[in-house]
């Protein structure tokens, strides 16, 4: 098995960028959700709710971040914290009293005006300090503005076999982004990713903090923002959790137990547990 593809996504539920190397740190994948869009009242902001969102670019270089759509322009911020920046209060599920850095009005007005909707972007900084919640979780652990957790793991195998039951019935293969992942192996049986407790790829150790259990977002084109039914509809006919049926999982969450290291396209994986 390997590391097909490495992935990152620098705001929350925007678009992201395939990359062949990463840094990491003890948020997880260096400038991956470091930024993240939220309501008047702080709350998080994503393609749930807001499937558009799938139309904004953000890609970053040494100092800025750069969010563009197509035929409105762009913006661009600081890409490392600012000790002047006011800081706002902000709120992911659980995660509540988060203090983040403010990107200033020319952001917010720019993504109101893209999104639709009033909504401000920030940013994480030195007061920014948010523990992993999930039950697989150990002191220590923490995340940046994901949902839950630092990675998601995904197999090209699985997609493959979620897109065979898909066309087999009359619909059109789905890409791999429609998952979101961070990190996609090859190498591996269909779902094989279910079962692992820990990996290791490159130098970097992972422990597995469960199933990702899916939303609308899969449904999401993520270059127009158009919604569909798939792969929803075919997963819940063979994906769902045993445990909880309401559930539909494709993939694994995961928490980076190497704090500091580098991930590359290409890196074995191998089964520790």
């Amino acid at each position: 098995m390997h590391l097909a593809s490495l992935h990152i996504y620098p705001v929350k539920s925007l678009r992201g960028l395939s990359l062949e190397v990463v840094e990491l740190d003890t948020l997880g994948a260096r400038c991956d959700r470091r930024f993240m869009v939220v309501d008047p009242e702080g709350t998080f902001m994503t393609q749930r709710a807001w499937p558009q969102m799938a139309r904004i670019g953000a890609n970053i270089d040494g100092t800025h971040l750069e969010l563009t759509s197509d035929g409105l322009g762009g913006v661009r911020v600081g890409l490392l914290p600012e000790p002047a920046a006011p800081l706002v209060t902000v709120r992911i599920w659980k995660s509540e009293g988060l203090k983040a850095e403010d990107c200033g009005g020319e952001a917010a007005a720019w993504l109101s005006r893209v999104i639709g909707t009033p909504c401000r972007l920030v940013r994480i900084g030195p007061a920014f300090n948010r523990p992993v919640l999930k039950a697989a979780a150990r002191p220590g652990d923490l995340v940046a503005f994901a949902d839950a957790v630092p990675f998601l793991v995904t197999s090209r195998a699985s997609l493959d076999h979620l897109n065979d039951r898909i066309v087999g019935a009359g619909g059109e293969a789905v890409p791999m982004n429609r998952f979101r992942p961070n990190l996609v192996i090859e190498g591996t049986r269909p779902f094989a990713e279910d079962g692992w407790s820990r990996i290791q790829i490159g130098r970097i150790v992972f422990r597995s903090a469960g199933p990702c259990v899916r939303c609308l977002v899969p449904t999401t084109d993520q270059l127009t923002g158009l919604r569909g039914t798939e792969p929803m509809r075919t997963l819940a006919t063979f994906r769902r959790d045993e445990r909880e049926p309401t559930h539909v999982n494709f993939g694994q969450n995961l928490v980076h137990e190497t704090l500091t290291g580098t991930l590359r396209v290409g890196d074995p994986v191998l089964l520790l547990e």
